[in-house]
C-alpha cells in the first residue's frame, strides 16, 4: 500500500514548533519519556494477555532495547509491547487534539522563560520530546496479528506525516530518531547507560543495549542490561536514596519538582501489600487542566493491573501519586471484582491514614514546606470534609485559615482558634466571601471584634459547601457570622425599640425585597447589614450558584439597623416629624443598598444609587 501524507492538527503544529524551537535545556529527558512509553506498552500487552494469551504470540522475552547507530546517526528505542494499529497511530501520533495539548501551550505561554522540559510529561505529550534531539522521527509498529499489517509513520515535525502499511515480523514498536547534529552525544553508549540509570533504573522490564567485545581477534555481541530492574517500592526503605525517590516520583507524576514528602512502607499480616506514594511540593502545572483522576498505580505481584485504582485512594487525595503492590489480589482481577474486594478497603484505609499522618507531620514540623503545598492544594484537601466522614476531624486539623485576628497572609488553625477562644464563647465563627481583604472590613465582624472573638475568613469557592459539612470541631459548633443571631452584646432597651418602631414599620413597607427590618446589636460602626436566617443560603452561596448556572433567584434577607448610628438616628428623626417625607424612602433605599454592597453583592440599579447619593450631597451643600 502506498504511503499516505496527512496533516497534523493545528494545535499539534504549534506544539511541535514550540518543542523544536524553544526547548534546549535538559534535552536528555526525551529518553526517559520514550522508555516510559515502551514500558507502558509492555505492561499493557501483559495485562491484556491475562484474558487472551494469543496476544503474546510466544513473544514474552519482555525488554526495551536501545540501539545507537553512529553511521546512520540514528537512535532506536524498541519494545515488544502492545503495538498500535494504523488508526491508533493516527490517533496517538498525528492528532492529539485533546485539551492537554491546548493546556500545554497555555502553560508554556504563561511561563516567563518559555516551556520548561518538565512540562512535557505533565501534559501527556512525552513522545514529541523526541523532536528536541531529532530532525525526523520514524515509528514502525504492529499489534498482535498478521505481520503484514504493520504501520510505518514518518514525520519531520514540520506540519505533516506519512503513514503506510509495512511488514513487521514481531509485535511491538520501534521509535527511530534521526538525530540532529548537536545531539550526537546520544549515540555514545556511555551516555546512554548513564541516562538509563539516572531516569529509568527502576523500570521493571530490562532496558538493554548491544555490547560488542573482542577476544582473541574474535568479536562477539551480547545484550547488556542497563537498569537494575528492582522496583523502588520493593526495596528496603533504608536502601533507597532521596534522589532515587525523587526520580521515581518525577517519572510517574511528570512533575518537574521533587516531592515534598515520601511515604514508603510494607504492610504485613493478614493482608500484605507495599505502598510507595508521594505528596507534591506544590500544585503541578497541569493539575487544573487535566482530567481529574484519583488513585494509585495498582500492581499485583509486580504486574501493572491498573494505572489509576480509585479504590485505594479517595478523590480528595488525587494529588498523591504512587503505587501499591498487593500479594493477595488475583492477577486477573477486574474492576467489578475490585469494587467488591475487602482487600482494597483495607489498603485504602491504610493509605489514607498514612497520607493524612504525613501531612500532619509536615504541618507541625516543616510548616513552610506545608504552607507551600497548602496554598496550591488546600482547596482539594477540603473536599474531604464532604466525602470522608471517618477522617473529617483529621482533615480539619490540616486546614489553614486567615482570620480577623491574623495578619494579612498569615494563618491559624482550628486547634489554635479554639485554644484562643475567650471565656464564654461556645461556637467557632466564620465568614465566607470572594476575597479575604474585603472580609476584614465587613460590618459582620463588628460585634465579634467588640467581644474579643475571632472570625475565620474564607475565600475558596468550596468553603461554602465544605465547611458546613464539618458542623463542629472539638465540641464547638461552627456558625456563619452572616447568618442567624450574632453574639449577644446586651438587649436593646425597650424605650429604644419603641422609639424606632414607627420607622421600622415604614421601612418594611418601603423595602419589599427585605424579609424583615429590625434593630440589632450586631453592628458597632456600620449603619446597616443584611442577615440570612440560620440554615438559609447566604448571599455568597447565591452568587456561587448563579455563577454555576444554578441560581434560582435571590432569597430575602433581614435588614438590620444599628440604633446607635448617627445616620439611623437621623432617619428616625425625619420620620418622626413627617412620616410622608420623601427623604425617608431615600434613606430606606440607601440603608438597604449599602448593606447589599457590604455583603459583597451588586445593587440592582447602580445609577439610581448614584442619583440618591448625589441628591444627598447637593442637599448637604445647601443647593
Amino acid at each position: 500500500m502506498a504511503a499516505e501524507t496527512l496533516e497534523f492538527k493545528a494545535e499539534l503544529k504549534q506544539l511541535l514548533h514550540l518543542i523544536t524551537h524553544s526547548l534546549y535545556s535538559d534535552k536528555e529527558i526525551f529518553l526517559r519519556e520514550l522508555i516510559s512509553n515502551a514500558s507502558d506498552a509492555v505492561n499493557k500487552v501483559r495485562f491484556d494477555a491475562l484474558a487472551n494469551a494469543d496476544k503474546l504470540e510466544g513473544n514474552t522475552d519482555w525488554k526495551i532495547k536501545i540501539t545507537p547507530d553512529k553511521t546512520a546517526k540514528t537512535l532506536t528505542i524498541s519494545d515488544n509491547g502492545i503495538g498500535m494499529t494504523r488508526q491508533e497511530v493516527i490517533d496517538h501520533l498525528g492528532t492529539v487534539a485533546q485539551s492537554g495539548t491546548r493546556a500545554f501551550l497555555e502553560a508554556a505561554k504563561a511561563s516567563q522563560q518559555g516551556a520548561g522540559p518538565g512540562l512535557i510529561g505533565q501534559f501527556g505529550v512525552g513522545f514529541y520530546s523526541a523532536y528536541m534531539v531529532a530532525d525526523t522521527v520514524t515509528v514502525v509498529t504492529r499489534g498482535p496479528g498478521d505481520p503484514a499489517h504493520g504501520t510505518k509513520w514518518v514525520s519531520d515535525g514540520q506540519g505533516s506525516f506519512t503513514i503506510e502499511q509495512v511488514e513487521k515480523p514481531a509485535r511491538g514498536t520501534d521509535v527511530i530518531l534521526h538525530l540532529k547534529d548537536d545531539a550526537a552525544e546520544f549515540l555514545d553508549p556511555w551516555k546512554l547507560r548513564s541516562l538509563v540509570r539516572k531516569f529509568s533504573d527502576f523500570i521493571e522490564h530490562p532496558v538493554v543495549m548491544d555490547q560488542e567485545t573482542e577476544k582473541d581477534g574474535e568479536k562477539t555481541t551480547t545484550e547488556e542490561t542497563l537498569n537494575s530492574r528492582k522496583a523502588v517500592w520493593l526495596r528496603n526503605k533504608s536502601e533507597v536514596k532521596p534522589e532515587e525517590y525523587a526520580e521515581f516520583y518525577k517519572q510517574i507524576s511528570h512533575d518537574a519538582d521533587a516531592p515534598a514528602a515520601t511515604i514508603h512502607y510494607a504492610a504485613e499480616g493478614k493482608t500484605e501489600f507495599k505502598v510507595l506514594c508521594f505528596v507534591p511540593t506544590k500544585k503541578p502545572f497541569s493539575f487544573d487542566w487535566e482530567e481529574p483522576k484519583a488513585g494509585l498505580r495498582l500492581y499485583v505481584q509486580r504486574v501493572l493491573i491498573m494505572d489509576r485504582c480509585e479504590e485505594v485512594l479517595p478523590f480528595y487525595l488525587r494529588f498523591v501519586k504512587g503505587v501499591v503492590d498487593s500479594a493477595d489480589l488475583p492477577l486477573n482481577v477486574s474492576r467489578e471484582i475490585l469494587q467488591q474486594n475487602p482487600i482494597l478497603d483495607t489498603i485504602q484505609k491504610s493509605v489514607v491514614k498514612n497520607v493524612l499522618d504525613t501531612l500532619a507531620g509536615m504541618k507541625n514540623v516543616e510548616y513552610e514546606k506545608y504552607l507551600e503545598f497548602y496554598k496550591g492544594l488546600g482547596t482539594v484537601l477540603k473536599e474531604g470534609l464532604t466525602r470522608d466522614w471517618s477522617n473529617r476531624e483529621k482533615i480539619a486539623d490540616l486546614l489553614l485559615f486567615e482570620s480577623a485576628n491574623t495578619e494579612p497572609g498569615k494563618y491559624t488553625t482550628l486547634a489554635e482558634y479554639v485554644e484562643k477562644m475567650p471565656e464564654g464563647q461556645t461556637e467557632i465563627y466564620y465568614l465566607i466571601g470572594e476575597e479575604v481583604e474585603p472580609l476584614r472590613r465587613s460590618p459582620y465582624l463588628e460585634a465579634f471584634t467588640a467581644k474579643g472573638q475571632d472570625v475565620l475568613l474564607l475565600s475558596d469557592p468550596i468553603d461554602e459547601f465544605a465547611l458546613p459539612q464539618l458542623m463542629e470541631y472539638k465540641g464547638k459548633k461552627l456558625h456563619a457570622a452572616d447568618r442567624g443571631a450574632a453574639p449577644s452584646a446586651g438587649e436593646i432597651p425597650a424605650e429604644v425599640k419603641e422609639a424606632f418602631a414607627p420607622l421600622l414599620s415604614t421601612l418594611k413597607t418601603t423595602l419589599p425585597e427585605a424579609a424583615d427590618v429590625r434593630l440589632t446589636k450586631r453592628l458597632t460602626a456600620s449603619a446597616a447589614c443584611l442577615v440570612a436566617d440560620e440554615g438559609a443560603a447566604s448571599a455568597h452561596m447565591e452568587r456561587l450558584l448563579e455563577r454555576f448556572g444554578r441560581g434560582e433567584g435571590k432569597g430575602k434577607r433581614v435588614l438590620e439597623l444599628n440604633p446607635d448610628h448617627a445616620a439611623v438616628i437621623a432617619a428616625r428623626e425625619v420620620h418622626s416629624k413627617d412620616s410622608a417625607d420623601p427623604r425617608v424612602a431615600t434613606y430606606a433605599r440607601l440603608f438597604y443598598e449599602q448593606a447589599v454592597i457590604a455583603e459583597g453583592s451588586k445593587v440592582a440599579d447602580p445609577s439610581a444609587l448614584a442619583t440618591r447619593i448625589n441628591e444627598l450631597i447637593s442637599r448637604d451643600a445647601g443647593r
